[in-house]
């Protein structure tokens, strides 16, 4: 009998971070670990858009010893901590019942197939792209040579680890063939050779590109499973750029279409009875910007972009007129529904990711929270 792995809170926050790396999260913003043990054992998670108390009672009563947020418990340093308020409360009971807190913010809205994409797809906008400027990605290059015969499980235990990753394609390596020279002295236990001697060996150039929030973790999955005594291996800085992440997005839609046509398919994909909008009802939309949550702060880059339409939430007056004055249309569909989505979407992908790790960790959705701000 196979015995089942043990996956631990620090292997569900790192595969947390492979599809949202914590890098890409605004510099305001408090993504990761919240509340919790880092070693403690998991098999079952919570996932909601915000760590509330019906979270930590839902978490209760399914058994649930992780919750997954999308907004941070702790948004700001604490100065005291008592019951006495909505975080405090919360801290309070997640501590007396073991119950860890991990949140995916804003690090979610900006990574590829994360929060922004999954709104563009559910609202019909095609070949979505980011709005905003790409940035310097803060990538590294790793270079390790690998005896032959032995590189598969050596390129298996990087990638596992959260390396190889390129836009949408994941185990992404190079690998040459070459001949390799070494030495060792006499207090040396070469894997191939004898001490004294110089030994030629067919080797594996392999090359692969590394986040730098999970560098040390490759590195230490590398020389775990590397056969080499003293391993050789280089790790270079790159400039790349994230090309595929960022805030918001900005597509086509499959027909171009009126403002009210739109915004009725708004209302009906994010399931809302109503929403706020700027613009003529007749005026043409093809081109569509989103952005879950308060997004008014990439409206320029949207028009720069060519955008017929923002939607995104929480605008104010003036930034509704400033829309108006330039001739583009915005749908103010609320910070719930824009967000909620990541629910259902974020579920999806780690049950993925436990079935192909063949984690036995069960999901759970969290079905109960609502909009608190209601048509009236």
């Amino acid at each position: 009998m196979v015995k089942q792995k043990t996956t631990h809170l620090s292997d569900i926050i790192g595969f947390l971070n492979q599809l949202c790396p914590p890098d890409l999260a605004e510099d305001w913003d408090n993504v990761g670990l919240q509340v919790g043990d880092a070693t403690a054992e998991i098999d079952k998670i919570l996932v909601c858009l915000d760590a509330e108390e019906i979270a930590i009672q839902e978490a209760l009563r399914q058994g649930a010893q992780l919750i997954i947020s999308h907004h941070p418990l702790i948004f700001r340093p604490i100065k005291r901590l008592t019951p006495t308020d909505m975080t405090g409360r919360v801290l309070f009971q997640a501590i007396k019942n073991n119950i860890a807190v991990v949140s995916a913010h804003t690090n979610l809205d900006r990574a590829t197939d994360g929060l922004n994409d999954w709104l563009a797809e559910r609202l019909g906008v095609l070949s979505a792209i980011p709005v905003e400027q790409p940035t310097t990605g803060n990538f590294y290059k790793l270079v390790v040579y690998v005896p032959l015969g032995h590189e598969m499980e050596v390129r298996d235990a990087v990638f596992a680890a959260g390396a190889g990753q390129i836009g949408a394609y994941d185990h992404c390596s190079f690998n040459s063939r070459g001949t390799g020279t070494f030495r060792g002295n006499q207090e040396t236990q070469p894997f191939i050779g004898i001490p004294g001697e110089i030994e030629e060996t067919e080797e594996v150039r392999l090359e692969t590109i590394v986040p730098a929030p999970v560098l040390n973790k490759v590195v230490s999955r590398m020389l775990k499973v590397h056969p080499y005594e003293e391993v050789a291996y280089d790790l270079i800085p790159l400039a790349n750029e994230h090309l595929q992440v960022g805030l918001g997005r900005v597509g086509q839609l499959k027909k171009t279409i009126s403002l009210q046509q739109f915004a009725e398919q708004v209302k009906e994909k994010l399931q809302i009875p109503a929403l706020k909008l700027v613009g003529d009802l007749d005026q043409k939309i093809g081109r569509v910007a989103v952005c879950g949550g308060t997004g008014m702060s990439i409206f320029s880059a949207a028009v720069r972009h060519g955008a017929d339409c923002l939607v995104t939430a929480d605008i104010k007056f003036h930034e509704a007129q400033r829309a108006r004055a330039a001739g583009v249309a915005l749908i103010d569909a609320g910070h719930f529904a824009t967000e909620q989505i990541m629910v259902a979407e974020l579920s999806g992908r780690l049950r993925k990711i436990f079935a192909e790790q063949q984690l036995k960790v069960e999901v759970i959705e969290m079905t109960a929270e609502q909009d608190p701000l209601i048509v009236f």
